[in-house]
């Protein structure tokens, strides 16, 4: 009955409604947040804009060697704040957590590799990479999923959107065993938390010109929490009488996926769905390698690899594909209005896969990293006349 207690006193506080800043207003939008944490990224005193950088685990020390090494020779005006949080590698403490806290303070914006989460338990349940989002309050991620040209898959020529709401669901660290071999984990969904993220994919949606929002549940099962969820969307739809609304149950959506990709356009969907449909939708472009990902909230965005798989069988043998990592890289510049050099790498990215002379193994390729990176800087030196 004690650790019940406990765990309803946990619940407690996750239900609790917590500042949200500008989001507090759902009638505010995604746009128009996101403009305000640009306007708010400070500069450096060398006139470059700092971004904390998080290289995390498995091949992500060597992706963001990758990022660091194209952003010398393209010249961009980013100055790195470098942070390891890891709990594989004993790099993992409170006060770690806070300098990379205080670092995100000062410069809103991040990159980050995946934080590989450990699966034996040591008195915490949530991960460190868990707190960090929540402490940030990085509500909303987004993964798109789009087809690379001259990189055939059984799919070509998808173009889709998957938003997840990643602060609470079954994420939310909440488990007991309540007796001998009877394990209770909780599963939380609020309404306001449902809102936020219905209201940001609607926003999303609008501003990229997207044309309908498709509601991934389980309520046929979970009458109450995915039902609570599903009514958000559906309240939050009626302000967007130009974009189309549907639902669609999260087993039928996986293979609707496989068979018929192209009837989706934004996809909307609690926690857990998210990261599930995040990695199977990048198994029809190609990989965890070349899908790009962010998170945001009222203040802060990071930018990351859509599919969160460290790869750690290829740490140290140069072979991991960095087109996800360089393209999230293009992504965090667009964020701070950097519209040029985020062009000028995305678009050399994308020649070095269209060409198809350099290709990963996991592209069916024999080249290394490093040759991939010597590649992308080949083709930048159009931007400058060379």
């Amino acid at each position: 009955m004690a650790a019940l207690r406990s765990v309803r006193a946990a619940a407690a506080g996750l239900l609790q409604p917590r500042s949200c800043g500008a989001w507090r207003n759902l009638g505010t939008s995604a746009a128009v947040l996101q403009k305000q944490a640009q306007a708010e990224s400070p500069k450096t005193e060398e006139g470059t804009f700092p971004v904390t950088m998080i290289p995390g685990d498995g091949v992500g020390p060597e992706l963001m060697h990758s990022v660091k090494e194209i952003f010398k020779v393209a010249g961009v005006p980013v100055q790195f704040d470098e942070h390891h949080l890891s709990e594989v590698q004993n790099m993992a403490s409170e006060e770690i957590l806070d300098n990379v806290l205080d670092s995100m303070k000062k410069s809103k914006v991040a990159i980050i590799g995946k934080i590989h989460t450990p699966m034996e338990y040591k008195g915490e349940l949530a991960s460190y990479d868990m707190r960090l989002r929540r402490k940030l309050d990085l509500f909303a991620n987004v993964v798109h999923v789009n087809s690379l040209p001259g990189y055939k898959t059984r799919h070509n020529n998808l173009d889709l959107v998957i938003i997840r709401e990643q602060t609470e669901g079954e994420y939310s660290s909440l488990e007991h065993e309540s007796a001998k071999g009877v394990i209770e984990c909780m599963k939380i969904i609020t309404r306001a938390k449902s809102q936020r993220i219905a209201k940001f994919a609607f926003d999303f949606a609008t501003k990229k010109g997207r044309s309908k929002v498709t509601a991934v549940h389980k309520a046929n099962i979970m009458k109450l929490g995915d039902g609570l969820f599903l009514r958000c969307c559906e309240e939050v739809s009626e302000l967007y009488p130009k974009i189309k609304f549907d639902t669609m149950i999260i087993d039928n959506c996986c293979m609707q996926l496989v068979q018929n990709p192209y009837q989706f356009d934004v996809l909307v969907m609690p926690n857990l769905y998210g990261n599930i449909i995040d990695n199977l939708a990048a198994g029809l472009v190609g990989g965890a390698g070349v899908v790009p990902g962010e998170s945001y909230s009222a203040e802060y965005a990071v930018f990351e690899m859509g599919a969160r798989h460290p790869f750690a069988q290829a740490v140290g043998r140069n072979i991991a594909n960095p087109t996800a990592m360089l393209l999230s890289s293009a992504n965090m510049l667009r964020h701070l209005n950097l519209e040029y050099h985020s062009s000028m790498i995305a678009d050399a990215v994308r020649k070095v896969i269209k060409v198809g002379k350099v290709r990963t193994q996991d592209m069916g390729g024999y080249s290394t990293t490093s040759d991939f990176v010597k590649s992308v800087i080949d083709h930048l030196y159009p931007h400058y006349g060379i």
